[in-house]
């Protein structure tokens, strides 16, 4: 079924019913918002309506006796659809660290993050009681959230007892690592933030 509204560009159709949708969360009827913006009721419905088009000066008055800026007016529109990288259970790209041997594995879980890496999330699993670990030192903050069983884990001279729904934050360019493994089988999230240099 065709639609009178289609030959109406997108950015009109838009902000017709933004405007509709913030005069009616106000309270306030198209004679009121008229009067304060100072244009005719047939103005503003055809605005709302997308059936003109109409210039900045207008919009910025119709915004001001809406009590908004127009940039709230214009915020929504064209916003990307999104781009969000969806690893389903068990499918993210295992990785081998340096020093780790088996009965521990490393699900790297979003990549191809462009030339610079914002951060790294890993779900890691560990089963053998008996592995040796080797400390790790690296860039930036590491974030671990327990999921199960139960590890000791040192940061610097401290240890930390971690059960599932705990959480340990620190900086990753201290040594660290697992130091005993409590409760087999062990599975955590373990999440590297990199620091990003300042903008130009």
């Amino acid at each position: 079924m065709h639609n009178a509204d289609d030959s109406k560009s997108p950015l009109e159709r838009y902000l017709g019913a933004t405007i509709r949708e913030l005069r009616q969360s106000h309270g306030l009827t198209i004679a009121q918002v008229a009067e304060q913006a100072g244009i005719s009721r047939g103005m503003l419905s055809k605005i709302e309506n997308a059936q003109t088009s109409t210039g900045l000066d207008v919009l910025n008055r119709i915004a001001m006796a809406l009590g908004v800026s127009m940039s709230t007016l214009f915020r929504n529109f064209d916003v990307p659809q999104g781009g969000a990288q969806l690893v389903k259970k068990g499918a993210g790209m295992e990785v081998v660290r340096k020093g780790t041997q088996r009965g521990h594995t490393y699900h790297l879980l979003a990549y191809d993050q462009g030339p610079r890496k914002l951060f790294e999330p890993f779900l890691i699993t560990m089963d053998d009681a008996s592995e040796r670990f080797p400390v790790f030192e690296h860039p930036g903050t590491e974030f671990i959230h327990m999921l199960k069983g139960v590890i000791e884990y040192r940061h610097g001279q401290q240890t930390y007892i971690l059960h599932p729904g705990d959480t340990l934050t620190f900086r990753a360019d201290i040594p660290h690592g697992p130091e005993r493994l409590i409760k087999t089988p062990i599975q955590f999230l373990s999440i590297f933030v990199y620091a990003q240099p300042a903008a130009e």
